[in-house]
């Protein structure tokens, strides 16, 4: 019995005593300085459907819209002068284009 009192009172003596070195670690970030945010901006490696649509209407696409995005390709149907037409842009940075 002694043996069980001896190892309860030295658990609780350690919990006790780390009790106070806990408390100012939790608490010295709040020193009046803002937290610290980590904000990763990732650079765009892909072709938007806005920037798709942008360069078919300047190449002379009318009523240009979206009708399929895959991970390879980014299609864009629309009017030109002689009916309807699509492009057919690369899903990579700068949209490049792949057929019309």
């Amino acid at each position: 019995m002694t043996h069980f009192l001896a190892k309860a009172s030295f658990a609780a003596l350690i919990a006790l005593a780390s009790i106070p070195f806990a408390a100012p670690n939790a608490s010295a970030s709040e020193l009046g300085r803002p937290p610290v945010v980590s904000v990763q901006y990732r650079p765009v490696y892909a072709c938007s459907p806005v920037q798709a649509v942008r360069k078919a209407r300047f190449a002379g696409l009318h009523y240009a819209r979206i009708t399929n995005v895959t991970p390879r390709r980014v299609v864009v149907s629309g009017r030109n002068y002689r009916g309807w037409d699509q492009m057919v842009f690369a899903n990579v940075r700068g949209c490049p284009l792949i057929r019309r």
